[in-house]
């Protein structure tokens, strides 16, 4: 799964101006509304539900909030890039300034899994993060996520 599977031009906000996880968490969900159809609270609920589990502040200013919803079709992605980091109860303690949620429907099972791993492996490129954290344009942020990489073949 690449991430171009995930992702419309719309799914991009290229500057969130946020001050909490809370207020993050929203616009993401407004913004997914808008993408998937779905209900803006019934979306925030579950990505606030699973933050209750742990945080998905994953470290290094990254955060990959997720969870699954009925009325879904498909997995669907949505990148923030934030005006300024906020604090996201991170594993490692570090504010966050990237945050890329993703959604699945409820029997997504394995896709959702993949998902995931194809996001955390994004971002795990150091180099990648420094050119997200480098723009603030919609269009070049999500040719930038969505671009085919020969590193991601391989890591699968």
């Amino acid at each position: 799964m690449e991430l171009y599977d995930l992702l419309s031009a719309e799914s991009v906000i290229e500057k969130l101006n946020v001050a909490s996880k809370k207020q993050a968490l929203q616009e993401v969900a407004r913004r997914a509304a808008r993408v998937t159809g779905l209900e803006e609270r019934a979306i925030f609920d579950t990505l606030l539900e699973r933050e209750r589990l742990g945080t998905t502040g994953v470290g290094k200013g990254i955060a990959i909030p997720h969870g699954k919803l009925a009325g879904l079709d498909r997995p669907y992605g949505i990148f923030a890039r934030l005006t300024k980091p906020i604090d996201f109860d991170a594993i490692d303690d570090q504010p966050v300034d990237i945050l890329f949620a993703l959604l699945a429907p409820l029997d997504a099972g394995a896709d959702h899994l993949k998902a995931l791993a194809r996001v955390s492996r994004l971002f795990r490129d150091r180099d990648m993060c420094e050119k997200l954290r480098g723009s603030d344009q919609a269009d070049a942020l999500y040719g930038l996520l969505t671009e085919p990489s020969t590193s991601a073949s391989h890591a699968a």
